[in-house]
């Protein structure tokens, strides 16, 4: 249960503990001018996303093994089924790790915050006072 909320927080850029805000700016990840645009804390729930300064830095190990996990996974496609030649397959791999890079950085980060923040189901929504 704990991975699927993981993964909709991550595949929908949604806040980790409450579901509901939304973590970047803009949902397209090639809006390259506000790639790295993240709100400073939920609209929903309040969690302050940055915990400290330069909490993101730790997403570069997401980033590696997701990027890893590329090229392993296009390697053995290309040793079982494709054959291609090594230029191609380097030339391959290495425009479609430059294609999805800002995917990557996105999904890096939103699993980095999901690893230090936790779906709270019984989270109660901030109420409104009047003043």
């Amino acid at each position: 249960m704990k991975i699927l909320n993981v993964l909709y927080s991550t595949a929908l850029n949604k806040c980790p503990r409450c579901h509901e805000g939304q973590v970047f700016e803009y949902n397209n990840p090639y809006r390259l001018g506000s790639m790295f645009k993240i709100h400073k804390s939920c609209s929903h729930c309040e969690l302050k996303y940055e915990r400290e300064p330069s909490f993101f830095y730790g997403a570069m190990y997401a980033s590696y093994g997701l990027t890893s996990g590329w090229f392993i996974t296009w390697f053995f496609i290309d040793l079982f089924f494709l054959h291609m030649d090594t230029l191609s397959f380097a030339v391959f791999i290495t425009l479609s790790i430059i294609a999805l890079s800002p995917l990557t950085i996105r999904v890096s980060r939103l699993l980095w915050l999901n690893l230090f923040n936790k779906f709270d189901k019984n989270f109660q929504k901030k109420e409104l006072t009047s003043i």
